[in-house]
């Protein structure tokens, strides 16, 4: 093989190299756009995050706080008339027997 044909075998494989390089910076800035994107997709998530769902969670905790607070006053007087309920028996009982002693 020649000096000239070595020379040549040497550049047509340097501009192979060349063009690969130029591939990889092609696939490079494509890389970088693509991150780019996900970097402003994730960013636009946290706000959604930080400004919606953490305030509307806070909103529904609260307003099932208020619900069980209006629950258990609610239950009160339920919770009274079962009592109520009890005594009630507890004296019919204690009716019958006397009117069994006074029989």
């Amino acid at each position: 093989m020649t000096d000239s044909e070595k020379l040549d075998l040497l550049l047509s494989e340097m501009q192979g190299v060349k063009s690969e390089m130029q591939d990889m910076k092609s696939e490079i800035q494509e890389l970088r756009q693509h991150t780019a994107s996900i970097e402003s997709d994730v960013t636009d998530i946290k706000l959604t995050l930080e400004n919606e769902i953490r305030v509307n969670i806070q909103r529904v905790a609260e307003g099932h706080l208020d619900l069980s607070r209006n629950m258990h006053e609610v239950m009160k007087p339920n919770n009274e008339i079962e009592m109520l309920a009890i005594k009630v028996r507890m004296l019919e009982t204690d009716v019958r027997e006397l009117k069994q002693k006074m029989a």
